[in-house]
């Protein structure tokens, strides 16, 4: 219901407070929805407000800022469970105002930090009442339904014959289900996506492949073998899945359109690696159209391919097969990616560029990768960084990378580059480290980071075109 005075309400909150998006979760909810809530209920000539909120997928919720590398010294990373209570928390005392006049309906898996703030014994007064669909309810009616209206969609799509799908398909595949929705509307996305396989082929594919006993032990055992072998229809599956997990690291940390995220992540600018890897797997990821791909971003379907993807016990192919990266590896992946990629490219893509080490744990990056920036190189990605204001960036890169290094051992190759780049230009204006009579590693980490970004500013010239792409890398 569109109300004009809880409208004007909530814009003049933020006109008084208009730091309020700075603020935590607890402020912003009173500020810009309880506050204005209160005010609309006072005006006694107004019709009350009445309705519910729905708020699905709760478990996938995170607050990015404690979760940003760049801040892990200053802010240690809090745990998912911390960031999806302080959400149940602020929903709490929310709905426990008397002015607030709506009902919340919160849909979660069931983990553990969902099950304790729900539990009754662990509130003196109850304030929630709690459905459990495992127990409560039968999805399989609901996932009958949905083949059955789906099939004869792609029935009258491929103008197949009354008899597809064969007998005892859609019971087959609401066993396979085990109450997972997601397992249904996947494969019925994996039959309606271009394939080089006909949808005949594909389902039938799905119904014979066998279930190893690994996978039979765990509910998700259907669930799996379907990701696997979808995965697996790409040209080359292991690397589609550095892909699939970079692109979720860089959609949680920068604003990446699809265009930028295909600059960074393939080997050869002039060629078109994305579509060569991910194009059968549309069932799986949100590929924008070609024509959208410059402001578009990247999408998935479900959280549960990652939870397929980041467990080592379930991540492998129909042929035994470890499919499954160390988070440590995506890192080095991504890092070794982000040096390729600093060349001269299009402004758009350096602006994303200059931001892209935010998504990457750099200590451990730099530190194993095996392909090393050139001093040339790292001058101008310096060079470019201050250019989009990102001299915070700096100072932290050159905090993470040196802090890797043993101190009883010379620093690693890509900490002598990177820091005897800033070191070098510090030194061309004559700054005298504290302590010190020239600048030095310690003398840098021992400056404020405000006085190293001023000095930046003044050290690094604009970043012009940079140099040619072979004076930037190095592999090895």
């Amino acid at each position: 219901m569109y109300r004009d005075d809880l409208k004007n309400a909530i814009s003049n909150s933020i006109e008084r407070n208009p730091t309020v998006f700075e603020k935590n979760l607890h402020t912003q909810m009173e500020v810009l929805v309880s506050a204005p809530l209160r005010e609309v209920a006072a005006q006694t000539d107004r019709p009350r407000l009445r309705g519910a909120i729905i708020i699905d997928g709760v478990d996938e919720c995170e607050a990015e800022q404690f979760h940003d590398v760049l801040k892990a010294d200053l802010h240690p990373a809090r745990a998912n469970e911390k960031d999806q209570f302080e959400i149940l928390t602020v929903l709490q005392e929310a709905s426990s105002d008397p002015s607030f006049p709506f009902r919340i309906l919160i849909a979660s898996r069931p983990e553990r930090v969902f099950r304790d703030f729900f539990d009754p014994e662990n509130t003196a007064v109850p304030f929630a009442h709690k459905l459990d669909l495992h127990e409560q309810y039968n999805a399989d009616a609901d996932i009958t339904l949905f083949l059955e209206a789906q099939f004869n969609r792609l029935r009258r799509r491929y103008k197949f014959l009354p008899s597809w799908p064969p007998p005892g398909t859609i019971p087959k595949l609401v066993e396979n289900a085990s109450g997972q929705f997601i397992y249904a509307a996947t494969v019925i996305r994996l039959l309606e996506t271009p394939h080089r396989e006909t949808p005949k082929a594909l389902l039938a594919s799905i119904l014979e492949e066998g279930v190893t006993p690994r996978r039979t032990s765990s509910p998700f055992g259907q669930l799996d073998a379907l990701y696997a072998r979808i995965l697996e229809s790409s040209p080359d599956a292991r690397l589609s899945i550095q892909w699939i997990r970079s692109i979720k690291e860089l959609n949680v940390r920068t604003t990446s359109s699809a265009s930028n995220v295909n600059l960074l992540l393939q080997t050869d600018p002039e060629s078109d690696e994305a579509e060569h890897l991910l194009g059968n797997l549309h069932s799986l990821i949100q590929i924008p159209p070609l024509g959208d791909q410059g402001t578009a971003r990247y999408g998935f379907y479900h959280k549960s391919l990652f939870d397929f993807l980041e467990d080592f016990d379930r991540c492998e192919s129909g042929n035994h097969e470890k499919l499954y990266f160390e988070q440590d590896a995506i890192e080095v992946f991504m890092w070794d990616m982000f040096i390729r990629a600093c060349m001269n490219l299009p402004d758009n893509f350096l602006v994303f560029l200059a931001a892209v080490p935010r998504c990457i744990d750099r200590r451990v990056a730099s530190s194993s990768s095996k392909v090393y920036i050139t001093p040339a190189g790292a001058v101008w990605w310096m060079s470019l960084a201050i250019t989009h204001q990102q001299g915070e960036l700096i100072w932290d890169l050159f905090q993470n990378i040196h802090s890797s290094c043993s101190r009883s051992r010379r620093c690693h190759r890509a900490c002598r580059t990177w820091s005897s780049a800033i070191l070098r230009r510090l030194g061309s204006i004559k700054w005298i480290a504290p302590g010190l009579l020239w600048p030095s590693r310690e003398g840098v980490l021992a400056a404020e980071n405000k006085e190293f970004n001023s000095l930046l500013l003044k050290a690094i010239p604009d970043v012009g075109k940079g140099p040619v792409a072979g004076d930037l890398v190095e592999d090895f």
